[in-house]
């Protein structure tokens, strides 16, 4: 009966470190300010409307960086941003609002901005209020630096 209390002990113990680390490690990220939450796929269909509608989402946290957006996945242990994308190459190929099952997959309000980057689509989904400012970031490049947005 104690080994069992121990082990269950345990458990709720790693359990609750483990989720204040992925706090702290937010926390952390959102520090220095100018993040926002954004779901993001790679390599995304060239038809919204296909079979993978909506797989291949992670839920993240993107941050300004300079000329750069670093891109954080929310579950994950890593201190490193899992993609980084530079202004220069982003380019905006249109917008859209959730479809099917990306409902269910993405947050409620989320506004998904379909880009290409270095030749890989991608689709960004955040909010409409972190859309405006992200196209805003997108069009303020300093001057000599071509950016694309439809």
């Amino acid at each position: 009966m104690v080994l069992a209390l121990t082990v269950c002990g345990s458990v709720i113990a790693l359990v609750v470190v483990g989720l204040f680390v992925f706090g702290l490690r937010r926390r952390l990220i959102q520090r220095s300010g100018g993040t926002f939450d954004c779901s993001l796929r790679w390599d995304a269909p060239e038809k919204p409307g296909s079979d993978e509608n909506g797989k291949g989402w992670g839920y993240g946290v993107a941050r300004y960086n300079g000329d750069r957006i670093v891109w954080y996945r929310v579950f994950s242990y890593s201190p490193r941003p899992r993609r980084v994308l530079e202004r220069s190459a982003i380019e905006v190929a249109g917008r859209r609002t959730p479809e099917g099952e990306e409902e269910m997959a993405l947050l409620s309000d989320a506004v998904i901005l379909a880009c290409l980057h270095r030749g890989t689509r991608i689709e960004l989904a955040m909010s409409e209020d972190a859309l405006t400012g992200f196209l805003a970031w997108l069009e303020a490049a300093p001057p000599g630096q071509r950016v694309n947005v439809a």
